[in-house]
């Protein structure tokens, strides 16, 4: 089922399916920025990454030395989500536990993603209720593919990246199976300026881990058209585009995949997100005209 919030400036699409955005229209420019989902290239618009970010050894979740079948980035954007409350400019889904999500992850918890339009941007929160007796342990984080170019005719290498503040950057390199190796890379960001190129992701996103930025703008050096991403809260980066694809993706993460040869219990995992009994945890990301 699909639910469409808007106000003056915005119109947004979410699929009940994995509570997935699936539109978002600029009004004043008549530009969809949200990647189409064209199943011959990349069938996803933005999937939402929970119980865990990344892949795991073996597509195995470990669990007090429980293993689990768990595949990359978890279950919660191929589920099927309940709409809970709408209205113009918001709606909210939950996806709670139950007997097919605890055969694979051995939690009980409600998943909730609140969309709320605010005048030029839509604040997307990822909010996570602790229904069990016990400390629950997850990832979180987002996977929206917004289209570049923004206009036909237009280049994709016209277009790049502006981070917030000046940074030095290293990508983990990721291995052909998608775990970290334990190499980086440098990434040069002139003028804060990550050009987009068509061989850029050709060994797999981008991964920064210490980044002082908290939003990214997509830009083009032919117009004056922007989209920029916010994430406060998120401490981890992945920039990826299927190479040849006209889109790039933006990923805020509270969660990171697993290292070669280290398979480890939930616990231990990097980034690996602990919410007490009875807590609620909330986290929030930004997509701007």
């Amino acid at each position: 089922m699909i639910t469409t919030i808007e106000n003056e400036f915005i119109r947004v699409s979410i699929n009940t399916k994995g509570a997935q955005l699936s539109s978002f229209y600029n009004k004043a420019t008549k530009t969809e920025h949200m990647w189409q989902a064209d199943e011959k290239v990349w069938p996803w618009h933005a999937p939402n990454l929970f119980p865990i970010v990344g892949g795991l050894i073996n597509n195995e979740l470990v669990v007090d030395d429980e293993k689990y079948p768990m595949n990359r980035h978890g279950f919660a954007r191929q589920s099927e989500f309940f709409l809970l409350e709408n209205d113009e400019t918001s709606a909210s889904y939950s996806l709670p536990n139950c007997e097919n999500t605890l055969k694979v992850y051995p939690f009980k918890f409600d998943f909730q993603i609140l969309y709320h339009l605010m005048e030029g941007a839509l604040r997307i929160t990822y909010k996570v209720i602790n229904l069990d007796k016990k400390p629950i342990y997850f990832s979180v984080g987002g996977h929206p593919a917004f289209n570049v170019p923004f206009n036909k005719g237009e280049n994709y290498e016209d277009y790049y990246l502006e981070f917030e503040t000046e940074e030095h950057l290293d990508t983990h390199v990721l291995s052909k199976d998608g775990f970290f190796s334990g190499v980086t890379e440098a990434v040069p960001t002139p003028n804060k300026k990550l050009y987009l190129t068509r061989d850029l992701f050709n060994a797999d996103a981008l991964v920064f881990k210490d980044l002082k930025s908290r939003m990214l703008t997509i830009k083009c050096d032919k117009h004056d058209q922007t989209l920029a991403l916010e994430f406060p809260h998120f401490n981890y980066l992945g920039i990826w585009a299927k190479p040849g694809a006209d889109f790039v993706c933006i990923e805020p993460w509270l969660g990171c995949a697993d290292t070669e040869g280290k398979q480890v219990d939930i616990k231990e995992k990097e980034a690996i997100q602990k919410l007490s009994v009875g807590h609620v945890f909330e986290a929030a990301y930004f997509v701007c005209l």
